[in-house]
């Protein structure tokens, strides 16, 4: 685990050009990262073709190719990276979907994967018209940060993120089953 501070310590030399500080990143993140997939996945289909380390990879790859990079602190970087990974497998979802559509082949995996595309489509929603509780969703669902550190990420209250995350699940549910309830 790397020391308290590093991390951000590591953002800002890499904001201010230091090339040398993009390795060191990488090597001290990188168990963070790699929970942080591993969490994405608990909600996945199994026998997901990419696997965590794929998934940390190719997150890795979009944030490096970011420009502009205006990150404070170690729990914003957490936070753009699960976001990144989200936005990897949905993607993969997508092709993976109009592959299926484009073969004609229907398997029960299918509902599953339908199931993230539902789920993103939702979430697309939710920011419409509820943008920090959408967050607090993706940072609690799909990133598994804290409600302490999803605060310290949106600078609110634990309680505000607890009220959030209450009526975002509350919000999704009828949204994702509201027929079937």
């Amino acid at each position: 685990m790397p020391e308290p501070g590093e991390i951000t310590s590591l953002l800002h030399r890499l904001r201010s050009g230091d090339r040398a500080a993009e390795d060191r990143l990488v090597e001290k993140a990188y168990p963070e990262l790699h929970r942080i997939a591993e969490a994405h996945f608990r909600h996945e289909r199994a026998g997901h073709l990419l696997q965590p380390t794929a998934l940390v990879n190719e997150a890795w790859q979009k944030f490096v190719a970011l420009d502009a990079l205006e990150l404070s602190d170690r729990v914003h970087f957490l936070s753009l990276c699960s976001r990144l990974m989200r936005q990897i497998l949905v993607d993969h979802a997508r092709r993976r979907a109009t592959h299926e559509r484009a073969v004609e082949s229907m398997r029960i995996d299918d509902r599953l994967e339908a199931d993230a595309l539902d789920l993103d489509r939702a979430l697309r929603r939710l920011a419409e018209a509820q943008p920090r509780a959408a967050r607090v969703v993706e940072l609690r669902y799909f990133g598994g940060l804290s409600t302490e550190e999803i605060a310290q990420c949106l600078d609110v209250s634990p309680a505000t993120v607890k009220r959030d995350w209450l009526a975002a699940r509350a919000w999704l549910y009828g949204q994702l089953y509201g027929d079937q309830a």
